[in-house]
């Protein structure tokens, strides 16, 4: 039953895509659309095919880039958050701080940090980890906060230490959250990616981006999009899937301990 709701959900967006790609290509035809205007999506599945030697470097550039912000972003975020949860008067004051600072559109502190670092790998990094770093510390902060109180009240009452709370009870607790913020921030990695490579590099999706548009290449435009597209959705899964393996094998577990 579950299996079939699910197929039954995704042929929906499958039909639903379809259409809109149906669509899309009909009207180029009908109302005959330049194709440097808006590429039919056969011409633009066309120089998918036929242009991957020419970009096949830059995916895999970008790629490289985006998992490296992520982890960076990831792991400090992780830090972060759990040195706030534990000293609750250093939350109250940085954490406001924290909320502001995402007042402040990445695009702009780019020119700063070309400045402050240069043209190299650094500047791209911390643009990546900055995108990621927010859904990071926000998610687990409230997982950590919505642990049962019962649960907690009953460690305190066996004379557990707060780090077994916190590694045992809290922690474990927050897991969703976390992984919800991954999710977020696997996506929000690739974005920050190719921002990064509009500062200033020699490969990557970015720069064919931007080769394509001063070309006036918009069939090619259009591929590094769905290429943007598809890297996200695979790093969702993968962290999904990861997210499904942790949750069932949780499950297994306290089955066998009941």
């Amino acid at each position: 039953m579950k299996r079939n709701r699910i197929i039954a959900n995704h042929g929906s967006s499958f039909v639903v895509i379809l259409c809109i790609l149906l669509f899309w290509q009909a009207s180029t035809q009908i109302f005959t659309i330049p194709t440097w205007l808006l590429p039919a999506p056969t011409v633009i599945l066309t120089e998918a095919v036929a242009g991957w030697p020419n970009y096949q470097h830059h995916l895999i550039s970008t790629t490289k880039l985006a998992l490296l912000g992520l982890f960076i972003g990831v792991s400090v975020g992780l830090l972060v958050a759990i040195v706030l949860h534990l000293l609750p008067k250093v939350k109250r004051a940085v954490y406001p701080l924290l909320i502001l600072s995402q007042n402040i559109p990445i695009i702009v502190l780019a020119p700063l940090l070309v400045i402050w670092f240069g043209f190299g790998v650094m500047p791209k990094v911390i643009v990546i980890t900055l995108v990621c770093f927010f859904p990071i510390v926000v998610a687990t902060l409230d997982g950590l906060r919505q642990t049962n109180p019962e649960l907690m009240h009953y460690m305190r009452m066996i004379g557990a230490s707060k780090q077994q709370i916190f590694l045992k009870l809290e922690f474990l607790h927050a897991l969703p959250a976390i992984f919800s913020g991954l999710k977020i921030s696997g996506t929000y990695s690739v974005m920050g990616a190719v921002i990064s490579e509009w500062l200033g590099a020699n490969q990557g999706i970015g720069v064919y981006m931007t080769l394509a548009q001063s070309s006036f290449r918009t069939d090619r435009v259009f591929v590094a999009i769905v290429y943007i597209m598809i890297l996200c959705m695979i790093l969702f899964v993968i962290i999904q899937t990861l997210e499904k393996t942790w949750l069932k094998g949780r499950e297994k577990g306290r089955m066998e301990h009941e």
